[in-house]
């Protein structure tokens, strides 16, 4: 799967302790809703493909009166592939950094706060690196090529917004960063 699926967060939240799939529906929409638009089937489908692959495993628990429920917890190898995104590395384009960035720091200022300050240097110092990628293909894109120099200008513009972004979220957050 994709860095960019909601698979991480749904594992980032049976990190936290075992669940049950609509509880962990509910808690994804509530906390991260408006970064994953996700519905309730959308939810199970990717549990089911993260139980088939072994990253989380399922037991039935009975209920007085009512139907059975699975309960799901995070297997070791869930943990481990959990962690592993958690301490990976960032992408520099705004769909990225909405979807993977904010859900990283959401895990981290949970559960691992000391690790914000890592992610979110990992991520300006992307965003940098792009700011100069693009300012370079700009400056030597030949000026009869207009559509590509606007669609670059457009995307340098995007991110330096990004960039802003990311000094605000530093500030919210308290974030240190080194000089």
């Amino acid at each position: 799967m994709s860095n960019l699926s909601p698979e991480f967060a749904l594992l980032g939240l049976l990190a936290e302790g075992p669940s049950h799939g609509y509880d962990l529906h509910q808690r994804l929409v509530t906390d991260l809703g408006h970064v994953w638009h996700l519905s309730q089937s959308q939810a199970y489908a990717i549990l089911k493909r993260l139980e088939a692959r072994g990253d989380i495993k399922s037991h039935t628990v009975e209920q007085d009166k009512l139907p059975a429920r699975q309960k799901l917890q995070l297997t070791s190898q869930g943990r481990r592939r959990f962690q592993e995104w958690l301490d990976g590395g960032a992408a520099s384009n705004a769909r990225s950094i909405r979807l993977e960035f904010l859900t990283r720091l959401y895990f981290a200022q949970k559960n691992e706060p000391e690790k914000m300050a890592d992610i979110y240097i990992a991520q300006f110092d992307q965003v940098q690196a792009s700011i100069q990628r693009l300012t370079d293909l700009l400056a030597h894109l030949p000026p009869e090529q207009e559509y590509n120099r606007l669609s670059l200008d457009l995307r340098l513009r995007q991110i330096h917004l990004i960039c802003k972004w990311l000094d605000e979220i530093k500030t919210k957050f308290q974030i240190e960063v080194p000089a």
